[in-house]
């Protein structure tokens, strides 16, 4: 092989000029052909990227399209299940508050009438008691003369007396009038009170309708919006539904906390239970019993919130009669109870197999080293175990309220996914559009680098041109 490209042996320089001068030309006279087949290649790969660009932007819009209508269908629900919460609110204020309301009108009625009898008594004409006809008597002993008439003199005496005592007993009875009148007031003060308690009361209930009435009204206008699809409509949901995207994803990472500890609680002393030398699928049996039973109390807690009506991950549930429904929940509540106590009963044994653990290695390291064993109070071995008693009954309570966030993560999770692919696409779209332009302007280069090889061949042609066209310029008598 190496022989054969020695054109001239013992030449190696001048074998290696003659290759690249032969090269040079065959690339000289490949020119038109080669520079076709790379505008094809290169029209071909721009064609082809720009064709998948646009498919991708097709995709990009009925994603788009399709994450819309999702987006405001989950919105609408959502609207439509605080309408129907806020409707029944109000229904729950007005049966517990209103509904007594005409029997709570008659009592007023007749509390403003019993005031009024008691004002029209109370404001009647007083005035002071006279005596009738005494100033016409008092007219006529006073024209008696009484000069040396003895007679004169008792009877104007006895009129003196009579007049006193009869505007004493006058003025007597003046003051006890005013005095059952006062009193009449005085009962009235109750009246008035209770009668102002009652329509503060009636007025907070129909403050807190009022109040509830503008949250519906702002509810009814989201929901318009929602069902007009406009775009500030779809900003507030894509925004709420990130938002709650994060917050659920964030509850639900505590909640496999909590899940991880109440696994660390009992599994240790499921062993005693099930075997600890046991396996199944190459996992210990004692670990996958205390999984299960973790996972069925999160069932039971998914299965609680949706016979409560929290919760809406299964329509079947929903459609529950209520006795149906009400037994269900006695049943869930009653297993969850018993897993609780069985749990807080792991705990309690785990305390002891620490506790025995403890003492079996005390008792080893005292045969070893000949020293004795600190004693351990009984209240130092209490609080723990009353802890991880009190753990192990809480937790499954605490698990329950899982469903709340879950569902709150299943419905954001697909808005975030449908926003997440539309950028992808889009991103992806961008790419093949910038690869084919890249690819374009390559195609350009590569002519010019195949032309820059064979530049010489493509000097002598200019020369030659240029030459052969000046020299029909002088035969024509033209200027080149």
């Amino acid at each position: 092989m190496k022989s054969f490209l020695m054109i001239v042996p013992d030449h190696p320089t001048l074998s290696a000029l003659i290759w690249a001068i032969v090269l040079i030309t065959m690339l000289y006279l490949a020119r038109q052909p080669a520079h076709k087949a790379i505008h094809s290649l290169v029209a071909t790969l721009y064609r082809g990227l720009r064709l998948a660009a646009r498919s991708l932007m097709t995709v990009e819009d009925r994603m788009r399209i399709r994450n819309r209508e999702v987006l405001l269908e989950a919105g609408k629900e959502a609207a439509e299940r605080q309408i129907e919460r806020e409707f029944y609110r109000i229904d729950a204020v007005v049966r517990r508050d209103l509904a007594d309301y005409p029997a709570l009108h008659r009592k007023m009625q007749d509390a403003i009438e019993r005031i009024e009898d008691d004002y029209g008594s109370c404001t009647e004409d007083m005035e002071l008691p006279s005596i009738q006809g005494w100033e016409k008597a008092v007219d006529a002993v006073a024209k008696i003369p009484v000069k040396g008439n003895s007679m004169v003199a008792d009877v104007l005496a006895d009129i003196n007396k009579t007049f006193s005592t009869s505007y004493r007993d006058a003025l007597e009875e003046y003051r006890q009038t005013c005095n059952d009148r006062i009193s009449v007031m005085s009962k009235m003060a109750p009246v008035w009170r209770g009668l102002s308690r009652t329509l503060d009361k009636v007025s907070r209930n129909i403050t807190d309708l009022h109040k509830r009435a503008g949250e519906i009204n702002g509810l009814m206008q989201r929901y318009e919006e929602i069902q007009a699809g406009s775009d500030k409509a779809i900003r507030m949901l894509s925004s709420s539904s990130i938002t709650q995207f994060f917050i659920s994803l964030f509850v639900l990472v505590i909640a496999v906390g909590g899940a991880m500890i109440n696994f660390n609680l009992i599994a240790w002393p499921m062993q005693e239970m099930v075997g600890g030398n046991s396996y199944l699928m190459g996992f210990k049996t004692a670990n996958i019993a205390a999984m299960v039973i973790i996972l069925v109390e999160i069932t039971m807690g998914l299965f609680l919130m949706e016979l409560l009506r929290i919760t809406r991950l299964f329509p079947m549930i929903g459609s529950i009669d209520d006795k149906m429904r009400k037994r269900m929940i006695w049943i869930c509540f009653g297993i969850l109870l018993t897993l609780a106590c069985v749990e807080s009963a792991l705990a309690f044994m785990r305390d002891v197999m620490a506790a025995d653990k403890q003492a079996f290695n005390e008792s080893l390291r005292r045969s070893m080293d000949g020293t004795a064993a600190a004693a351990v109070t009984t209240a130092n071995r209490s609080i723990p175990m009353i802890a991880q008693m009190v753990i192990g009954f809480i937790l499954p309570f605490a698990l329950v309220f899982v469903a709340i966030p879950l569902e709150s993560f299943i419905h954001s999770f697909r808005t975030v996914i449908g926003i997440v692919a539309v950028w992808a696409v889009r991103g992806l779209a961008f790419v093949l559009r910038l690869s084919g332009t890249l690819f374009r302007q390559l195609g350009t280069l590569f002519e010019h680098t195949y032309d820059l090889i064979i530049f010489v061949p493509l000097w002598i042609e200019k020369l030659v041109h240029e030459r052969t066209h000046k020299h029909k310029a002088d035969k024509l008598g033209v200027a080149p």
